[in-house]
């Protein structure tokens, strides 16, 4: 018999209720992950109707969510990324804010009509959506969650069901909403603060490699270097494999072809298509060896600014604060070298940020670009430019 004295119809050790504990709040991050995130917001995945209403009731039991009110928050999040309109950015509402509140900031967002009506679109729109998850959204899926829990397992049910409500408000709400926009490592500089927290995504579903994400946001696979793991789409895999599902996005990967003969319309849509990949990559092999370069060329007060500044030269403006921007300026009055480094990483930047140019201008672009990179003298970026000339969509 178990240390507790229980009536209800599962009578199980203290370690049993750990268990169940850590399973119950499994299933609904990973009913946020697959369901939520990367099926109804950003249709990475198709899902099999019943798999999709399984996740869409779970949820409605163990968070009360509607599926077009956290659409439409999420989307809107990614369309107004670290403004004063983004829901829930650390950047502007603070981390303690978000990491503590995050839900009620979710819940303050999801009440906007106007925000509904412009991100909630292509979600459930069923009989059962409007007469059963939506009317009885936090009353009737949580209390007959907590009915469930108690009649299972009597009143260790009650602490069960505690944590399953907190589950989703802290981790999802707060800890990928605040942490994912303020602290950890970054693959990618794209044009927000996103991190990856840690390179495993197990604890919240592969929800941790938020920069990954960010950076390729229709991607159902959140995982990008081969030492990241993302259990989320482990679940895919399997799920696809079972018929259950079927994915339909990954992110790009950069593919060479040695023998291409010139830049074309290829080169220049795998350039677009893998941006922040590039821009990884110019850090990587432009950026931090003309830094080395640099550092032992030049004086003592140079070398302190390159070896705290380096990143600023590829950050996109938006990402720079005034002391920032300061720090930028005197790297650049120092060295004429990092001057021309980023001038060209900003020319770079602008071939996909340029909204109303033609392909044939954009090409045009790309392959002055090159030219210009490949006679400045700069050897880092002479080879960064001749290696991206062979930069396709197709398999070599």
């Amino acid at each position: 018999m178990s240390i507790f004295s229980l009536t209800g119809l599962l009578d199980l050790p203290w370690w049993g209720y750990v268990l169940v504990t850590l399973g119950l709040t499994h299933i609904t991050i990973a009913s946020v992950t697959l369901y939520l995130h990367r099926y109804q917001a950003h249709h990475a995945v198709d899902m099999h109707p019943v798999l999709s209403h399984f996740f869409r009731f779970w949820l409605w039991l163990t968070t009360g969510m509607s599926t077009r009110e956290w659409v439409a928050v999420h989307r809107k999040h990614h369309a107004r990324v670290e403004t004063e309109e983004d829901p829930h950015s650390p950047q502007i509402a603070g981390i303690r804010k978000v990491l503590f509140e995050g839900a009620e900031l979710y819940k303050l967002e999801a009440r906007k009509q106007e925000t509904l009506n412009a991100f909630g679109h292509d979600t459930p729109d069923d009989w059962v959506e409007h007469h059963v998850y939506s009317r009885l959204n936090y009353s009737g899926g949580i209390i007959s969650m907590l009915l469930i829990d108690v009649v299972l397992f009597d009143f260790v049910g009650v602490t069960i069901w505690a944590i399953q409500m907190a589950w989703i408000p802290f981790f999802a709400a707060g800890v990928i909403n605040g942490i994912g926009h303020w602290g950890g490592y970054r693959n990618f500089e794209s044009p927000d603060a996103s991190t990856n927290i840690v390179p495993w995504g197990i604890l919240i579903g592969g929800e941790e490699l938020h920069n990954n994400h960010h950076a390729f946001a229709s991607s159902a696979r959140f995982s990008s270097k081969w030492w990241e793991f993302d259990l989320g789409w482990c679940y895919l895999v399997c799920m696809q494999k079972l018929k259950l599902a079927r994915i339909k996005k990954i992110a790009p990967r950069l593919m060479i072809d040695r023998k291409k003969p010139e830049i074309d319309l290829d080169t220049l849509r795998a350039v677009i298509a893998n941006r922040f990949h590039i821009m990884s990559r110019f850090t990587k092999t432009v950026v931090t060896r003309v830094c080395k370069e640099e550092k032992n060329r030049l004086d003592g007060t140079t070398q302190k600014l390159l070896k705290r500044g380096k990143r600023l030269i590829t950050l996109p403006d938006t990402r720079l604060d005034e002391h920032s921007k300061q720090h930028l300026y005197e790297i650049l009055q120092h060295s004429d070298t990092m001057q021309v480094v980023y001038d060209f990483s900003q020319r770079l930047q602008a071939l996909w940020t340029e909204k109303t140019a033609t392909h044939e201008h954009l090409l045009h672009a790309l392959r002055d670009w090159c030219e210009q990179a490949e006679r400045t003298g700069i050897k880092a970026l002479e080879d960064f430019s001749r290696s991206m000339r062979t930069y396709t969509l197709q398999p070599a």
